[in-house]
């Protein structure tokens, strides 16, 4: 019974916007045949609540540029609440540099397509993304 109550756990709690925005810098783009270039920037970060809980906010900034203008900036901060407990040292930075990130991803992917398509542009469906690859390059980067 002791060993049980030492074994990994892991729960989403809550999840949650703790920041959007949608930047529309001029009125024009609107007259404009629409070709957007879209350049599109995903971060993650994790904060320690307290000895079992983690905050872990994934970042989707998306800016589209129209005919060498600005269009639209739009930004997501997509935040989670996770109970971790007895995680390996070893494995807390995959799960929250990889697996909470992805976990998060589909929430603020529903955000930027809603607050974009709020803006009167067409709806913007961003690619899955491959997190546990992503945080292999940032390690890799950093050594």
């Amino acid at each position: 019974m002791a060993d049980e109550q030492n074994l990994p756990q892991l729960a989403l709690e809550r999840i949650y916007v703790k920041d959007m925005s949608l930047e529309v810098p001029g009125a024009e783009v609107f007259t404009r045949e629409w070709q957007p270039e879209l350049d599109i920037n995903l971060s993650s970060a994790a904060e320690k609540l307290d000895d079992d809980h983690y905050q872990v906010i994934l970042t989707v900034n998306v800016t589209a540029n129209n005919g060498g203008e600005t269009a639209f900036i739009a930004e997501v901060h997509q935040a989670g609440i996770f109970m971790l407990q007895n995680i390996p040292e070893e494995q807390l930075g995959a799960i929250l540099g990889a697996y909470c990130p992805n976990v998060l991803f589909p929430y603020a992917r529903e955000v930027v397509s809603d607050i974009v398509t709020r803006g009167s542009f067409p709806q913007l469906l961003l690619a899955p993304v491959n997190f546990d690859q992503a945080y292999q390059q940032t390690l890799e980067q950093g050594n």
